[in-house]
């Protein structure tokens, strides 16, 4: 595969939770819309970095993909196979590609298992289905391959969660994330429970394993420095839907959609007298309710550049604006 191929490929993707009520009969009353239809590919060798606010979907969009939710509508291509279409044995198969570094390195290790034992546990798994041909030594060796690559001392093997710093835990999680040779890693905010020091060594780690293993990356954070800095691509999300997506340079640049200016503006700037004279923009209002279906009014009510007439009841759908730069506005477009 050349690194102009798309590895991944999201269309229509929607994420629906149900809102039930009653004790002993239950009824569905409506639905907590995560993600709500969003379209989106990734190259092979890239790194797509997704970003929005708190409760914008990314988290979701990612579980999605890896089909831990099961999507309810669209469509999740890898390698051209529509992965929600698989069967159990097949989508077993497929998920040997794509593995997932968890946000909290806390919560996502398990207490009672080493640290050896954590990183080995996927490769132990899929020997035991016979979908790789490795022994306990070859596994065992290939733990403490793994632990050096990541930056962690081979004669921690057995020690316990509990006996590491977060960053050190956030890189037993990558390790077990390239302990079946994956081809994809989805990366739900890996460094936002770091210390800013430890992110920085989280991520030249990252970009120095995807140099080194041809890895491709689906990077999601709500820090638009770490987006920057480790990104070819950024997709901002807002509300369950894509708002943008450019080059990171690009985005960073000459951003389009008045949602992607109010967050850049956020940005802080170490030269204080471009702080000065930089102009904030401050968004009006509340993340709407996700618990509605829409026929416009994603972001109507927050948008300084608002059009009644053209915003209020029509949901602008993602498109190219000028290159491979995309967005969802009616500002460069008619409905």
């Amino acid at each position: 595969m050349s690194s102009d191929q798309v590895l991944l490929d999201v269309r229509d993707l929607k994420m629906h939770f149900p809102i039930e009520e009653g004790l002993l009969f239950k009824r569905q009353v409506g639905s907590i819309r995560a993600v709500d239809g969003i379209d989106f590919d990734i190259k092979k060798g890239e790194t797509m970095g997704l970003v929005g606010e708190s409760g914008c979907g990314k988290s979701t969009t990612a579980r999605a993909i890896a089909q831990l939710y099961e999507p309810t509508a669209g469509e999740v291509f890898f390698e051209g196979r529509d992965l929600c279409k698989l069967s159990k044995k097949d989508l077993l198969k497929a998920r040997m590609d794509i593995q997932m570094i968890f946000q909290d390195p806390y919560a996502s290790l398990n207490p009672r298992m080493t640290a050896g034992s954590i990183i080995a546990e996927p490769m132990l798994v899929y020997a035991k289905r016979k979908l790789i041909n490795m022994t306990k030594q070859e596994i065992h060796d290939r733990v403490e391959e793994l632990m050096e690559k990541v930056g962690l001392s081979r004669f921690f093997i057995n020690r316990y969660p509990h006996e590491f710093s977060g960053g050190q835990k956030q890189r037993i999680g990558v390790g077990r994330a390239l302990a079946l040779n994956p081809k994809l890693i989805l990366a739900d905010e890996p460094v936002s429970a770091l210390d800013v020091s430890i992110q920085s060594q989280i991520l030249n780690l990252l970009n120095d394993l995807q140099e080194e293993f041809n890895l491709t990356y689906l990077f999601i954070a709500h820090d638009l420095a770490v987006i920057e800095h480790i990104s070819t691509r950024v997709a901002v999300m807002y509300l369950g839907i894509i708002a943008e997506i450019a080059n990171s340079t690009d985005l960073y640049k000459n951003p389009l959609h008045p949602y992607t200016k109010a967050l850049l503006s956020a940005v802080p700037i170490p030269d204080p007298e471009v702080e000065k004279k930089r102009k904030r923009i401050i968004l009006e209002g509340d993340v709407p309710s996700p618990d509605r279906e829409r026929s416009g009014r994603y972001f109507y009510e927050r948008c300084p550049k608002a059009m009644p007439e053209k915003c209020r009841d029509n949901i602008p759908r993602l498109r190219e604006i000028e290159g491979n730069h995309l967005a969802a506005c009616f500002l460069y477009f008619d409905p």
